[in-house]
């Protein structure tokens, strides 16, 4: 039996959403975790420091007893917002970075961005500030297919951006192609990526196996079998650019399986035992700790944990539905499958 003992690791894409599912979502992260990047995309979204305090003390709140955990709060980017609070959040310690929502990108991104224009200033004081800029890197025009608006991104909104502010540092959050692979390489110590579990694990054709699987579905969507292997090959080759992010996505059930169902992978139960899986395939367990561990801390200018966790291949962890009391049922990644590696007690 392997076992494979790390640094507790942290991770930098997060979705709690709020009210009861965020009561029964934190501690999954928390007791795998040591620190999150958290998101903004609530209904209203976190757009100021008072309100991303406000949001921190809630998921606070719900961290098991006796367990650390320290959630990194973001701010939401709107076409309107003021740079000063934004900075001064920033500043004071209540944001750890601003996150870039191309309106109508995915969940609760209608208050996003219309136009990179428009926050020109808000870049140059985050240029300034050294506040980090997290992006969903979509374009969303109706005219680009689905398929392609990562790459499209990368050539209309960020290769610009990155030309125009120099001293801005950028993550390109939950990266699914190649082309998103290659102008990360190209810009090492200023571009950053988070990869997910899902877009490893997974191309699209699993969002059609034996028919629509509501609960494959993402955004941005999993893509052809080329791009999943640019991302295993990015995401265990150890390079320092390349960091976890699983952008965990909880919704309801009964809200995934409709006519019109949300996008998102709820995977924090199983998190760090999927990526072990797609390390173990890929001969490169050696290098789990770089990706979990050490690259996104070192992107962020943080510390790296002092507490370790051991990790052991025994094939009996079985992941089960999360109720959410008067709400309904979670469905996670792998439910009802058994999964190679637990963490050990």
């Amino acid at each position: 039996m392997r076992t494979i003992t790390i640094p507790r690791p942290d991770d930098w894409h997060v979705h709690f959403r709020d009210g009861a599912v965020l009561k029964s979502v934190v501690p999954y992260t928390a007791r795998a975790f040591g620190r999150a990047i958290v998101m903004p995309n609530l209904t209203p979204p976190v757009t100021t420091a008072a309100m991303a305090a406000a949001y921190r003390d809630r998921i606070l709140a719900a961290v098991p007893e006796g367990v650390t955990f320290t959630p990194l709060m973001t701010c939401y980017l709107t076409d309107g917002t003021d740079p000063a609070d934004l900075v001064a959040g920033h500043r004071d310690g209540v944001f750890t970075a601003a996150k870039l929502y191309p309106a109508h990108a995915t969940t609760n991104s209608h208050f996003g961005v219309t136009n990179i224009a428009a926050i020109r200033p808000v870049l140059a004081a985050m240029e300034k500030a050294g506040m980090p800029l997290l992006t969903h890197g979509e374009v969303t025009r109706a005219d680009v297919d689905i398929f392609d608006r990562e790459a499209r991104f990368v050539e209309e909104v960020l290769l610009p951006t990155l030309k125009d502010f120099p001293g801005l540092k950028i993550v390109m959050e939950h990266v699914t192609t190649e082309e998103a692979v290659a102008v990360v390489r190209a810009h090492p110590g200023r571009l950053g990526a988070t990869i997910t579990p899902q877009h490893l694990l997974y191309n699209r054709n699993a969002i059609f196996q034996g028919g629509l699987r509501p609960h494959m579905y993402c955004l941005p969507v999993l893509k052809r079998e080329k791009h999943r292997l640019a991302l295993r090959a990015a995401a265990s080759s150890g390079e320092a650019s390349f960091f976890l992010g699983t952008d965990t996505a909880p919704h309801l059930k009964h809200l995934k399986e409709c006519a019109c169902g949300c996008a998102g992978v709820f995977s924090a139960p199983v998190a760090v035992e999927a990526y072990l899986k797609v390390f173990a395939e890929e001969g490169a367990l050696d290098r789990f700790e770089a990706f979990a561990s050490r690259n996104g801390p070192a992107f962020y200018g943080l510390p790296v944990a002092t507490e370790t966790v051991t990790y052991a291949e025994t094939g009996r962890f079985i992941a089960e539905s999360v109720e959410v009391p008067g709400e309904g049922t979670l469905v996670p990644l792998f439910e009802g499958e058994t999964v190679g590696w637990a963490r050990s007690p």
